[in-house]
């Protein structure tokens, strides 16, 4: 299938590594050019490397999401590369866990205003596109009750509700938005491979409760985000996609 990406212009936040990493190979291994933030300059320009010996644009830097002047900088710039804007995929998380204020802080900074702020940035640029589209990552923890700390789910199931939201307001303007939730995924330097290491009952419990036995690839969750994005996917907007291998119960209506 031809997911008609070619030639059009994505931006990841969070693109060095998981998800955010394979999403911006996946962008340009279907022929769009792919700009890329986070935090370490180094994992952006191997990153932005890898981008370009696809034959496509590459462009990256280094910046903290949740300060909003750097975010549309970051925007603005990655727009004057490319030569516009037409996918926006806002990938980061705080990933607080803990139960008190600066872990709810957190998650509303670099979460849920950071994907706002994403947003009204690149609104100019997506506004001209042919084929614009959003995509916010959310995660399983939104949908259910789970073992994570309260400020992550509950800034999980925001994105999703502002996801859908966004959906109907944009729609006259032919800009799709949609949310992934994806279950836990892991990889090598991520979150689940360090649980995995230093808390191997807390990793035991969460792989048990998935009835595949085993955890997500990050590949598995940026298919469905590319073609969620993409113009194949033309008429899907106000959607959550939920991969996560049959790990939730509860009906999604």
């Amino acid at each position: 299938m031809d997911l008609g990406l070619k030639g059009l212009r994505a931006v990841v936040t969070g693109g060095s590594k998981g998800i955010g990493r394979r999403c911006a190979e996946a962008f340009a291994a279907e022929g769009a050019h792919v700009a890329i933030c986070a935090r370490n300059g180094q994992e952006v320009d191997a990153t932005v490397e890898l981008i370009r010996k696809q034959g496509v644009d590459g462009f990256g830097q280094a910046i903290d999401v949740a300060d909003k002047a750097a975010l549309e900088a970051w925007i603005g710039a990655s727009a004057k590369a490319m030569g516009g804007i037409d996918i926006l995929v806002a990938n980061v998380s705080a990933l607080a866990v803990t139960d008190d204020e600066e872990a709810w802080r957190r998650q509303f900074e670099v979460d849920m205003l950071h994907s706002v702020n994403a947003v009204n940035a690149a609104m100019p640029y997506l506004e001209k596109s042919k084929h614009p589209s959003i995509v916010l990552i959310s995660s399983v923890s939104g949908r259910e009750i789970d073992f994570t700390g309260p400020a992550y789910g509950a800034f999980k199931a925001a994105l999703i509700h502002y996801a859908h939201g966004l959906a109907h307001k944009l729609a006259p303007k032919m800009i799709r938005v949609n949310s992934v939730s994806p279950g836990n995924v892991y990889f090598q330097g991520g979150v689940w491979h360090w649980i995995e290491e230093n808390n191997p009952e807390l990793f035991k419990q969460a792989l048990d409760l998935n009835p595949t036995g085993r955890m997500a690839t990050p590949e598995e969750i940026a298919k469905g985000v590319v073609f969620l994005a993409s113009p194949a996917s033309s008429f899907t907007s106000g959607t959550n996609l939920v991969i996560d291998g049959a790990l939730t119960k509860g009906v999604q209506l």
